[in-house]
């Protein structure tokens, strides 16, 4: 096992760096596969490490260099790969395996193709560092290395003002995380002198239980946590990062970046039991992501933007899990959501293809007869986020829904407000469904669509499966060692809660049908009677335009001020009379070079004189009295 870890991280490095340095010189179908290859043979390792924990081996804590050394102190390369690593790795290479073979179809077209591999190569490297690294400082180094390989892929069509400008918005919003998970390593360090993960959780319990000390850690990484999982109030760069191209958005929202902040809270559950306060604010914030982010997706027009609020949401399910102890559901469900964001995203893909990019499902419909693939793996991967039986999505959220109403306090609203968004989830995702796909079948289609390559469509398929049959992958079980066993309901309410949630999802299924598909008229009539309510949902609570005006307008009033007053008249003042004024002088003491060699003798007898007279004062030579 000690052999194998580091050869998940050196893949896909290997793959970045062969494209970055080499990749203008090799043809795009070797830039592809070498790319896509890289983090294939990282799944392959991770699954020879799957095999070895399964056939009962322990967790390995492996150091393999030590990075820096001061005194006592020292920061070793070490990985740390258990149960939890494991699963994160095994859907970080696969999916993301899938996502870079889709790529290639996707992108090969694009002049910076090599370029583009480089980077995703890059982004699945620094994701797999965050979560092997079995210290703080590595984990911190991989979590920033994140940030900076989203800011490049967002911004990939870099002439785009909007693209540059969003992957802008995405590394200072991750900045301001970075910021608190470095305070949070701070803390550890002062009050445990410690910073690798067994350490720490051997520790912890030297803190006082709900103390001030262990509750500001935890609500300093949950700064991180929120930053990069893009969850209230550091959401909204994500939905502005759906300006990268679709692989990036499936990448970013399905295997990668988005789910960090779970896997940091679920990586240090031992701390989060430690503190109850900042575990319940996790799961506050969970739960009112996910009931704020599917209201918008109700009203949003753009299809990848209506997937990125889903992503919102469904995130905010996993941190609600998370926060209230349901460790194991909350990985169940970024495992099950891998599965059908990452295939909703590349369906949607290949639709925005087949239109010429254009992105608004109004200008779509009836793709059933064009995109026959597309058309029925989006339907499962609806069917699947949506909670419906039998499918993925169903099994992973009903734990968590069934967990949070089972919990007592004040928890169980928190799952009234869980099975309230599954009911949203149903809607937004049919009326996507719905207005873009349609059910119609057209006999005369003039617009020729066609159905995207093979190999964008595989992976799709594949993907879709998962959807499927990824409910029945006992992740629970597989878990326990990490997270201990979870609390049992009940088959009763095991049952009735199940199906209440059906009955949730399939209301918002029926409100769905009957407004987009059976009377869209209604649809027209609803929205004009909630008006004022439409508007806000529609502008997504105004909540870019209050940052907006509390922090970019005064951030920018600030700069002008220092560059057009502090500036010129402060900093290059101060350094132009200083310089003025030596000038000046200077022009003075020039009057005293005369070219005379009789002045310079008279001045340097004279100087003479006067140090004399100086030295014989204070040697008592001369009756003078200092100070008299």
């Amino acid at each position: 096992m000690e052999t194998l870890a580091p050869f998940v991280l050196l893949s896909p490095l290997a793959g970045f760096l062969v494209n970055a340095l080499f990749g203008r010189l090799l043809p795009r179908r070797v830039v592809g596969w070498i790319g896509a290859g890289s983090v294939g043979i990282g799944f392959i390792f991770s699954l020879n490490l799957l095999l070895q924990l399964l056939t009962g081996a322990h967790s390995l804590d492996q150091t393999y260099f030590t990075w820096w050394q001061s005194g006592d102190f020292s920061v070793p390369f070490n990985l740390y790969v258990d149960r939890l690593s494991t699963l994160m790795i095994l859907v970080i290479t696969g999916v993301g395996f899938l996502i870079h073979v889709y790529s290639i179809g996707y992108m090969r077209e694009d002049p910076g193709y090599s370029r583009f591999f480089a980077y995703m190569n890059l982004f699945v490297f620094s994701m797999l560092l965050l979560v092997l690294s079995g210290n703080l400082i590595w984990l911190i180094i991989g979590w920033a290395a994140v940030g900076l390989s989203s800011y490049l892929l967002i911004g990939f069509w870099f002439e785009r003002p909007t693209a540059v400008l969003a992957a802008r918005k995405a590394f200072v919003m991750n900045t301001i995380g970075d910021v608190g998970m470095v305070f949070a390593a701070f803390l550890i360090f002062l009050n445990l002198r410690v910073l690798d993960f067994q350490g720490l959780f051997s520790r912890v319990h030297q803190l006082p239980k709900g103390g001030g000390v262990i509750t500001a850690i935890c609500l300093l990484l949950l700064v991180g946590a929120v930053a990069k999982s893009a969850q209230l109030p550091l959401h909204t760069w994500l939905p502005d990062a759906m300006e990268g191209p679709t692989p990036v958005s499936a990448l970013i929202h399905a295997a990668t970046m988005v789910t960090a902040g779970v896997y940091l809270v679920a990586r240090m559950h031992m701390l989060y039991d430690w503190a109850p306060a900042a575990a319940a604010t996790v799961a506050v914030i969970g739960g009112v992501t996910a009931l704020f982010a599917a209201t918008i997706g109700t009203s949003q027009v753009d299809i990848k933007r209506i997937l990125a609020y889903s992503t919102m949401s469904q995130i905010g399910y996993m941190f609600l899990a998370v926060g209230i102890g349901a460790y194991a559901a909350g990985m169940f469900h970024f495992m099950t959501h891998a599965f059908f964001k990452a295939l909703l995203f590349m369906a949607a893909g290949n639709v925005i293809h087949a239109f010429h990019d254009d992105q608004d499902i109004r200008n779509m419909g009836n793709l059933r007869a064009g995109l026959p693939i597309t058309f029925w793996t989006f339907l499962i991967g609806t069917l699947s986020i949506s909670g419906f039986p039998l499918f993925a999505g169903f099994f992973s959220k009903d734990e968590i829904i069934r967990a949070a109403l089972s919990a007592p306090g004040t928890e169980f609203w928190l799952g009234v407000v869980a099975l309230v968004t599954a009911g949203l989830t149903a809607y937004y995702m049919f009326r996507l469904f719905f207005i873009a796909f349609g059910w119609e079948w057209l006999s005369h289609d003039e617009r020729h669509l066609h159905e995207a390559l093979p190999v964008q469509t595989v992976p799709i398929v594949i993907l879709a499966a998962g959807a499927v049959v990824g409910g029945y992958i006992p992740v629970a079980s597989f878990l326990t060692p990490v997270f201990g066993h979870a609390v049992d309901v009940g088959t009763g309410a095991f049952i009735g809660l199940a199906a209440l949630s059906v009955l949730v999802a399939l209301i918002g299924f029926l409100a769905a049908y009957l407004l987009h598909a059976r009377r869209p008229d209604l649809a027209v009539v609803w929205r004009t009677r909630l008006g004022p309510i439409h508007a806000l949902v529609e502008h997504k609570y105004y909540i870019d335009e209050l940052y907006d005006r509390l922090f970019v307008r005064p951030g920018v009033a600030l700069a002008r001020f220092l560059n057009d007053i502090v500036e010129p008249r402060v900093i290059d003042g101060a350094v132009n009379g200083v310089a003025n004024f030596f000038l000046l002088e200077a022009r003075e003491f020039r009057l005293i070079q005369t070219g005379r060699v009789s002045s310079y003798a008279l001045w340097t007898l004279g100087g003479a004189i006067g140090v004399v007279v100086v030295v014989a004062a204070f040697l008592g030579y001369l009756p003078v009295r200092l100070g008299g």
